[in-house]
């Protein structure tokens, strides 16, 4: 080995790369600390032995080549052994005696080559990504051309050459406006990225999309603007999904706000969420105080809501959780008390927990009352029939008892000029014809009372009549399954009558009607105008009318029911009187176990 000073080999033994030094005859002459460590210390041995223990053969050894051409050579070695990879560099050194050595130095490059492999890999598995992730990914250069986007955005755009994409210029071709482009650049470049930025792009075909950009800005190294990069989600469907959902929204919310009746929900402590228009109305508060943390107990009383709650959660109105059409009264105020059907339901989330409550409240309010006046009516009806049947048996009672009073009378008149004045007997017989002549009096009185009042008669629609009364008996006629149908004559013109007995016409022929349909069944009403004459119909599909009591129908106290306060038999004798006396006549048809059908006529007011 050549002389070399001390402080340089110990200066080479400090180094963190591996030394050595061959001579040309293959046996090193020097190895430093670093080398020793991992070959073992080798001086004074044959290169290819040092080598041949780290299981690495000799191939790499250029020695031949050094010392023949006398030229530096450099290459890469990977040791297995010790799992390293290293740079190596050879070089002739020629020595003081004329010979020639070879210096080795080897730098370990482990960590760099696994960098560049982990490089290549995320290079690899960014292009990857790039190209198959389901959102568009773009550069785009500050001026607004794209620079590089992956097939997602080309699909999402509908483009299929690259090229042809990289050429658009973003403003004018890819956004809806070239304003809505600057907004963008103006956004991102004061914040240095945007997140979920919302803008509307145009496809190739034309067709707009709705996208959402989460990108941030490019800059070289001084500091300047390069343009901007980031992903791009298609939301085109979902912004259709919540127009949908907003449509639908609205319309529920405008079913509910014009809904006839109060719709209104409650959390489970009470506290009222939804206050439809009608609520408002029927209850007298406004939506804007009732959102605002009002409790249905103060529109319900405490005991009301608490009573509706038990019914709800009782199965024996509608099943359990439900309450179907419950007749509910209440005061909304001192003296007005409000009436109607109530339904309710409670909800129930995933794990059957109570969530809470809605109910609809139906005013009857109308409706009852007009129901009871039309009960008052009836029972008027049947007082005045009764009344009615009292006058003309009275009536009778005072025609046959006027013959023979008058009789009487002209008897007692004869004998006064048979008997002297001053006799006894003519004072009893003056007593006799005077208590007769009182007693014909009252009889004059009673025929008097037989005969109604003429009540006055005003210029009326009969169509207004018809459908005041149906909207009476609409309920009755739906409690009854009785299906009614209406074929009045447009403009029938007017009638000269009595309101109220007209109406009493019509409510007698409804109750015969309802009385005739026990099951059901169907109700028409028809009017038509043939001449001077309005023809009114009402036929329903009844049991009928027997051929031997058609005859009889119209007569008084004639009936065929069997119950003591409906068969008083005078209903269609006084309908019959009515009708008659407004000039009119009322007829009757009739096939047993199929139909009824009467038919009046009354004179126009020509």
């Amino acid at each position: 080995m050549p002389d070399h000073t001390p402080r340089l080999l110990d200066a080479m033994d400090a180094f963190d790369e591996g030394i050595y030094i061959v001579s040309n005859d293959y046996t090193v002459e020097y190895m430093n600390r670093y080398m020793r460590d991992i070959f073992g210390d080798g001086v004074g041995k044959k290169c290819h032995d040092v080598l041949n223990q780290t299981d690495m053969p000799c191939t790499w050894c250029n020695s031949d080549e050094i010392f023949k051409k006398k030229k530096a050579h450099h290459s890469r070695v990977h040791i297995e052994s010790v799992d390293k990879t290293f740079y190596l560099s050879e070089m002739p050194v020629e020595n003081e005696d004329g010979t020639w050595s070879k210096l080795s130095v080897f730098r370990d490059i482990t960590e760099t080559v696994q960098r560049e492999k982990n490089y290549e890999s995320s290079k690899e598995s960014y292009q990857r990504l790039f190209n198959h992730v389901g959102c568009g990914v773009f550069i785009s250069s500050k001026e607004g051309r794209f620079l590089d986007v992956n097939p997602t955005l080309l699909e999402m755009l509908g483009y299929q050459d690259k090229d042809e994409f990289l050429s658009l210029d973003l403003a004018n071709d890819v956004y809806q406006t070239p304003e809505d482009r600057r907004r963008y650049t103006r956004t991102i470049e004061k914040k240095g990225k945007v997140v979920n930025y919302e803008a509307k792009w145009r496809r190739r075909d034309g067709h707009l999309l709705h996208v959402m950009i989460t990108s941030n800005v490019r800059y070289d190294i001084q500091n300047n603007i390069l343009g901007y990069e980031g992903i791009v989600v298609d939301q085109t469907r979902r912004k259709e999904q919540e127009r949908q959902v907003k449509e639908t929204y609205d319309f529920l919310e405008k079913i509910i706000s014009c809904s006839p009746n109060a719709i209104m929900a409650m959390d489970m402590k009470g506290n009222i969420k939804l206050w439809n228009r009608r609520s408002e109305e029927i209850f007298g508060v406004p939506a804007s105080q009732a959102l605002r943390g009002m409790n249905i107990r103060q529109i319900f009383t405490k005991r009301g809501s608490e009573r509706v709650m038990e019914m709800i959660r009782s199965d024996r109105h509608g099943g359990k959780g439900r309450l179907n059409a419950f007749l509910f009264k209440f005061d909304r105020s001192p003296g007005n008390q409000l009436e109607g059907n109530l339904s309710a339901a409670i909800l129930y989330d995933d794990k059957g927990e109570e969530l809470a409550s809605v109910a609809i409240f139906a005013d009857l309010k109308e409706q009852l009352q007009a129901e009871r006046e039309l009960n008052e009516a009836r029972q008027h009806l049947l007082q005045s029939e009764k009344l009615a049947a009292m006058g003309r048996l009275t009536s009778q009672l005072a025609h046959e008892l006027n013959n023979p009073l008058f009789g009487i009378m002209n008897t007692l008149e004869l004998m006064k000029t048979e008997i002297s004045p001053r006799n006894k007997r003519r004072r009893l017989l003056d007593m006799s014809l005077s208590e007769t002549v009182r007693l014909a009096d009252m009889l004059k009185k009673m025929l008097s009372f037989s005969k109604p009042d003429q009540e006055e008669r005003l210029e009326i629609d009969i169509n207004v009549v018809i459908d005041e009364l149906m909207l009476l008996y609409e309920k009755r006629f739906r409690e009854n399954s009785i299906k009614t149908t209406l074929d009045l004559v447009e403009d029938p013109g007017l009638i000269v009558a009595s309101r109220d007995q007209l109406r009493q016409v019509f409510i007698n022929m409804f109750s015969n009607a309802m009385y005739a349909m026990p099951d059901g069944g169907r109700l028409e009403i028809t009017t038509r105008v043939k001449g001077k004459l309005l023809f009114i119909t009402i036929e329903d599909s009844g049991t009928g009318i027997l051929p031997e009591h058609r005859e009889k129908i119209f007569d008084s106290f004639f009936t065929t029911k069997t119950e003591s306060v409906q068969g008083v038999g005078l209903g269609l004798s006084v309908c019959y009187g009515f009708v008659k006396d407004h000039g009119g006549d009322i007829t009757v048809a009739s096939e047993v176990g199929k139909w009824t059908k009467f038919t009046i006529s009354l004179p126009m007011n020509n």
